[in-house]
């Protein structure tokens, strides 16, 4: 399984919290590349739903990690 965030940004907005078949389910009504498809089919079998991005993908860079305040002066 492998994410990028080409392919974890298809995610982003899906109904979360989603189990599995919910988010395979969101992939292919919205048009997600197939690999998203395949790396949801490859999440282990669980009837307890993922609540973010993050539990699927824990390297997911969070809005933080593109925004931030910088205190220094000009």
């Amino acid at each position: 399984m492998i994410w990028t965030m080409e392919l974890a940004s298809s995610l982003e907005e899906a109904p979360w919290p989603a189990t599995k078949d919910e988010l395979i389910d969101y992939a292919s009504r919205t048009g997600a590349p197939v690999e998203v498809i395949e790396n949801l089919q490859e999440l282990e079998d669980s009837d307890e739903p993922y609540e973010s991005i993050e539990e699927i993908w824990p390297d997911y860079p969070s809005n933080d990690y593109f925004f931030y305040e910088d205190d220094s002066e000009y």
